[in-house]
Protein backbone atom coordinates (compact mmCIF):
# COMPACT_ATOMS: atom_id res chain seq x y z
CA UNK A 1 0.00 0.00 0.00
CA UNK A 2 1.23 3.49 -0.84
CA UNK A 3 1.22 6.03 2.00
CA UNK A 4 2.05 9.71 2.25
CA UNK A 5 4.99 10.23 4.58
CA UNK A 6 6.59 13.62 5.17
CA UNK A 7 5.90 14.93 1.68
CA UNK A 8 6.42 11.80 -0.41
CA UNK A 9 4.39 8.80 -1.52
CA UNK A 10 6.20 5.63 -0.47
CA UNK A 11 5.39 1.98 0.10
CA UNK A 12 4.16 1.38 3.63
CA UNK A 13 7.17 -0.88 4.27
CA UNK A 14 9.49 2.11 3.80
CA UNK A 15 7.99 4.16 6.65
CA UNK A 16 10.28 4.48 9.66
CA UNK A 17 9.01 6.42 12.66
CA UNK A 18 11.75 7.49 15.08
CA UNK A 19 11.53 6.27 18.67
CA UNK A 20 12.10 9.94 19.55
CA UNK A 21 8.89 10.95 17.76
CA UNK A 22 6.73 12.93 20.16
CA UNK A 23 3.62 11.17 18.94
CA UNK A 24 5.11 7.89 20.19
CA UNK A 25 6.52 9.37 23.41
CA UNK A 26 3.78 11.79 24.46
CA UNK A 27 0.77 11.35 22.17
CA UNK A 28 1.77 14.84 21.00
CA UNK A 29 -0.17 15.11 17.77
CA UNK A 30 -3.53 15.38 16.06
CA UNK A 31 -5.41 13.45 13.39
CA UNK A 32 -8.31 13.49 10.96
CA UNK A 33 -10.38 10.81 9.26
CA UNK A 34 -12.02 11.76 5.95
CA UNK A 35 -14.57 9.62 4.15
CA UNK A 36 -14.20 8.76 0.47
CA UNK A 37 -17.42 8.30 -1.50
CA UNK A 38 -17.32 7.51 -5.22
CA UNK A 39 -13.60 8.26 -5.30
CA UNK A 40 -14.14 11.76 -3.89
CA UNK A 41 -13.30 13.17 -0.49
CA UNK A 42 -16.41 14.12 1.48
CA UNK A 43 -16.37 17.58 3.10
CA UNK A 44 -12.59 17.92 2.74
CA UNK A 45 -12.56 21.65 3.48
CA UNK A 46 -14.44 21.13 6.77
CA UNK A 47 -11.94 18.50 7.84
CA UNK A 48 -9.03 20.80 7.03
CA UNK A 49 -10.66 23.63 8.98
CA UNK A 50 -11.01 21.35 12.01
CA UNK A 51 -7.43 20.17 11.55
CA UNK A 52 -6.29 23.78 11.64
CA UNK A 53 -8.19 24.29 14.90
CA UNK A 54 -6.59 21.19 16.39
CA UNK A 55 -3.11 22.30 15.32
CA UNK A 56 -3.70 25.68 16.95
CA UNK A 57 -5.03 23.90 20.01
CA UNK A 58 -1.71 22.10 20.55
CA UNK A 59 0.36 25.09 19.36
CA UNK A 60 1.85 23.24 16.39
CA UNK A 61 2.70 25.68 13.57
CA UNK A 62 4.44 25.11 10.26
CA UNK A 63 2.16 22.41 8.81
CA UNK A 64 1.61 22.90 5.06
CA UNK A 65 -2.08 22.08 4.56
CA UNK A 66 -1.81 22.74 0.82
CA UNK A 67 0.88 20.06 0.56
CA UNK A 68 -1.29 17.69 2.59
CA UNK A 69 -4.21 18.30 0.24
CA UNK A 70 -2.00 17.61 -2.76
CA UNK A 71 -0.67 14.45 -1.11
CA UNK A 72 -4.19 13.28 -0.35
CA UNK A 73 -5.17 13.79 -3.99
CA UNK A 74 -2.17 11.72 -5.08
CA UNK A 75 -3.17 8.94 -2.71
CA UNK A 76 -6.72 9.05 -4.00
CA UNK A 77 -5.49 8.69 -7.61
CA UNK A 78 -3.87 5.39 -6.63
CA UNK A 79 -6.69 4.12 -4.42
CA UNK A 80 -8.43 1.30 -6.32
CA UNK A 81 -11.77 1.33 -4.47
CA UNK A 82 -14.74 3.68 -4.87
CA UNK A 83 -15.32 4.05 -1.13
CA UNK A 84 -12.84 4.28 1.71
CA UNK A 85 -11.49 6.41 4.53
CA UNK A 86 -8.36 8.52 4.69
CA UNK A 87 -6.41 8.65 7.94
CA UNK A 88 -4.08 11.61 8.56
CA UNK A 89 -1.80 11.98 11.58
CA UNK A 90 0.52 14.86 12.37
CA UNK A 91 2.91 14.85 15.34
CA UNK A 92 5.34 17.45 16.64
CA UNK A 93 8.19 15.46 15.12
CA UNK A 94 11.26 13.70 16.49
CA UNK A 95 13.50 15.14 19.20
CA UNK A 96 15.19 13.62 22.31
CA UNK A 97 12.57 13.15 25.02
CA UNK A 98 11.77 16.25 27.07
CA UNK A 99 8.42 17.65 28.13
CA UNK A 100 9.17 21.10 26.73
CA UNK A 101 8.61 21.61 23.02
CA UNK A 102 11.56 20.89 20.74
CA UNK A 103 13.37 23.86 19.13
CA UNK A 104 11.64 25.94 16.50
CA UNK A 105 12.17 24.42 13.08
CA UNK A 106 11.73 20.81 14.20
CA UNK A 107 9.81 19.22 11.37
CA UNK A 108 6.42 17.69 12.14
CA UNK A 109 5.85 14.07 11.20
CA UNK A 110 3.04 13.73 8.67
CA UNK A 111 1.60 10.32 7.81
CA UNK A 112 -1.50 9.62 5.71
CA UNK A 113 -3.14 6.66 3.96
CA UNK A 114 -6.47 5.49 2.51
CA UNK A 115 -8.05 2.12 3.24
CA UNK A 116 -11.38 0.55 2.26
CA UNK A 117 -14.33 0.62 4.65
CA UNK A 118 -16.50 -2.43 5.39
CA UNK A 119 -19.50 -2.97 3.16
CA UNK A 120 -22.81 -1.74 4.57
CA UNK A 121 -25.16 -4.32 6.06
CA UNK A 122 -28.57 -2.66 6.11
CA UNK A 123 -30.20 -5.62 7.85
CA UNK A 124 -27.78 -5.17 10.75
CA UNK A 125 -28.29 -1.40 10.54
CA UNK A 126 -32.05 -1.84 10.94
CA UNK A 127 -31.50 -3.91 14.10
CA UNK A 128 -29.25 -1.21 15.56
CA UNK A 129 -26.50 -1.66 18.14
CA UNK A 130 -26.28 -1.97 21.90
CA UNK A 131 -24.18 0.40 23.99
CA UNK A 132 -23.32 1.11 27.61
CA UNK A 133 -22.83 4.36 29.47
CA UNK A 134 -19.62 5.17 31.31
CA UNK A 135 -18.14 8.08 33.23
CA UNK A 136 -16.40 10.62 30.99
CA UNK A 137 -12.92 10.80 32.50
CA UNK A 138 -11.22 12.39 29.49
CA UNK A 139 -9.27 15.63 29.64
CA UNK A 140 -10.92 19.05 29.31
CA UNK A 141 -9.84 19.74 25.71
CA UNK A 142 -11.82 17.10 23.86
CA UNK A 143 -12.45 19.63 21.04
CA UNK A 144 -8.86 19.00 19.94
CA UNK A 145 -8.76 15.88 17.77
CA UNK A 146 -5.68 14.55 19.49
CA UNK A 147 -4.07 11.15 19.00
CA UNK A 148 -4.10 10.73 22.81
CA UNK A 149 -7.17 8.50 22.85
CA UNK A 150 -6.44 6.10 25.72
CA UNK A 151 -9.65 6.89 27.69
CA UNK A 152 -11.66 6.27 24.50
CA UNK A 153 -9.80 3.02 23.86
CA UNK A 154 -10.40 1.78 27.42
CA UNK A 155 -14.11 2.64 27.26
CA UNK A 156 -14.50 0.93 23.88
CA UNK A 157 -12.75 -2.18 25.17
CA UNK A 158 -14.96 -2.23 28.25
CA UNK A 159 -17.99 -2.21 25.95
CA UNK A 160 -16.56 -4.93 23.71
CA UNK A 161 -15.85 -7.18 26.70
CA UNK A 162 -19.58 -6.99 27.47
CA UNK A 163 -20.52 -7.85 23.88
CA UNK A 164 -21.59 -4.27 23.14
CA UNK A 165 -20.81 -2.02 20.21
CA UNK A 166 -19.69 1.09 22.04
CA UNK A 167 -19.71 3.21 25.18
CA UNK A 168 -21.38 6.60 25.61
CA UNK A 169 -19.61 9.05 27.91
CA UNK A 170 -21.51 10.77 30.72
CA UNK A 171 -20.25 13.79 32.68
CA UNK A 172 -22.16 15.13 35.69
CA UNK A 173 -25.17 13.06 34.68
CA UNK A 174 -25.28 14.49 31.15
CA UNK A 175 -24.42 12.71 27.91
CA UNK A 176 -21.40 14.07 26.04
CA UNK A 177 -20.56 11.70 23.15
CA UNK A 178 -19.50 8.15 22.32
CA UNK A 179 -15.90 6.96 22.02
CA UNK A 180 -15.62 8.02 18.37
CA UNK A 181 -19.04 9.41 17.49
CA UNK A 182 -21.49 12.13 18.43
CA UNK A 183 -24.85 11.17 19.95
CA UNK A 184 -28.33 12.28 18.85
CA UNK A 185 -31.71 11.47 20.34
CA UNK A 186 -35.18 11.98 18.89
CA UNK A 187 -38.25 12.52 21.04
CA UNK A 188 -41.71 13.34 19.71
CA UNK A 189 -40.23 14.27 16.33
CA UNK A 190 -37.63 16.63 17.79
CA UNK A 191 -33.90 16.05 17.44
CA UNK A 192 -31.51 16.79 20.27
CA UNK A 193 -27.73 16.66 20.55
CA UNK A 194 -25.36 18.08 23.10
CA UNK A 195 -23.94 21.51 22.22
CA UNK A 196 -20.29 21.84 21.27
CA UNK A 197 -18.20 22.58 24.34
CA UNK A 198 -14.62 21.83 25.32
CA UNK A 199 -15.85 18.35 26.32
CA UNK A 200 -17.20 17.46 22.86
CA UNK A 201 -15.47 16.99 19.53
CA UNK A 202 -17.38 18.92 16.85
CA UNK A 203 -18.04 16.10 14.39
CA UNK A 204 -18.10 16.87 10.68
CA UNK A 205 -20.99 14.43 10.15
CA UNK A 206 -22.76 16.10 13.08
CA UNK A 207 -22.43 19.48 11.32
CA UNK A 208 -23.70 18.08 8.04
CA UNK A 209 -26.69 16.39 9.66
CA UNK A 210 -27.66 19.53 11.53
CA UNK A 211 -27.75 21.31 8.17
CA UNK A 212 -29.75 18.48 6.61
CA UNK A 213 -32.20 18.45 9.51
CA UNK A 214 -32.81 22.15 8.98
CA UNK A 215 -33.34 21.55 5.27
CA UNK A 216 -35.81 18.78 6.10
CA UNK A 217 -37.54 21.09 8.59
CA UNK A 218 -36.87 18.78 11.50
CA UNK A 219 -36.88 20.69 14.79
CA UNK A 220 -33.42 20.52 16.42
CA UNK A 221 -32.30 21.53 19.89
CA UNK A 222 -28.65 21.67 20.85
CA UNK A 223 -28.68 21.33 24.61
CA UNK A 224 -27.40 18.92 27.26
CA UNK A 225 -29.53 15.87 27.99
CA UNK A 226 -29.40 13.29 30.74
CA UNK A 227 -28.96 9.54 30.74
CA UNK A 228 -32.63 9.31 31.70
CA UNK A 229 -33.59 11.30 28.59
CA UNK A 230 -31.31 9.09 26.51
CA UNK A 231 -33.08 5.94 27.69
CA UNK A 232 -36.55 7.47 27.32
CA UNK A 233 -35.95 8.66 23.73
CA UNK A 234 -37.93 7.37 20.77
CA UNK A 235 -34.66 7.06 18.82
CA UNK A 236 -30.97 7.18 19.63
CA UNK A 237 -28.23 7.17 17.03
CA UNK A 238 -24.50 7.72 16.68
CA UNK A 239 -22.99 9.86 13.93
CA UNK A 240 -19.46 9.98 12.56
CA UNK A 241 -17.27 9.84 9.48
CA UNK A 242 -17.20 6.06 9.27
CA UNK A 243 -20.23 5.48 11.53
CA UNK A 244 -22.41 7.67 9.29
CA UNK A 245 -25.81 7.38 11.07
CA UNK A 246 -26.03 4.28 13.27
CA UNK A 247 -29.16 3.48 15.32
CA UNK A 248 -28.77 2.49 18.97
CA UNK A 249 -31.50 0.14 20.11
CA UNK A 250 -30.27 -0.72 23.62
CA UNK A 251 -28.58 1.42 26.26
CA UNK A 252 -27.36 -0.37 29.40
CA UNK A 253 -29.74 -3.20 28.47
CA UNK A 254 -32.71 -0.81 28.21
CA UNK A 255 -34.70 -1.08 24.97
CA UNK A 256 -34.89 2.13 22.95
CA UNK A 257 -38.15 2.83 21.14
CA UNK A 258 -39.32 -0.16 19.15
CA UNK A 259 -35.94 -1.87 19.32
CA UNK A 260 -35.31 -1.14 15.64
CA UNK A 261 -34.01 1.76 13.59
CA UNK A 262 -36.43 4.66 13.61
CA UNK A 263 -37.71 6.87 10.78
CA UNK A 264 -35.61 9.92 11.67
CA UNK A 265 -32.36 7.95 11.65
CA UNK A 266 -33.28 6.57 8.23
CA UNK A 267 -34.27 10.00 6.94
CA UNK A 268 -30.95 11.50 8.02
CA UNK A 269 -28.92 8.58 6.66
CA UNK A 270 -30.65 9.02 3.30
CA UNK A 271 -29.93 12.76 3.43
CA UNK A 272 -26.27 12.12 4.20
CA UNK A 273 -25.96 9.60 1.40
CA UNK A 274 -27.74 11.90 -1.03
CA UNK A 275 -25.28 14.66 -0.17
CA UNK A 276 -22.41 12.24 -0.74
CA UNK A 277 -23.86 10.94 -4.00
CA UNK A 278 -24.64 7.48 -2.62
CA UNK A 279 -27.65 5.59 -3.98
CA UNK A 280 -29.58 4.21 -0.99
Amino acid sequence: MQVYWNGSLVDESAVRISFDDRGFLFGDGVYEVVRVYHHQFFEWSRHMARLERSLRGIALPGVDLAAITQGADRLLEQFPEADGALYLEITRGAYPRAHAFPPDGTKPTVLMWIRPVPARNMDAWHDGVSVMTTYDDRWAKVWIKTIGLLPNVLAKEQAHRQGLFDAIFVRDGMVTEATSSNVFIAQNGQLMTAPVTNYILPGITREVLLEEAQRLQLPVVQQPFSVEALKAADEVFLTGTTTEVLPVTKVDGHLIGTGHAGPIARMLLDALWSRAGVVS
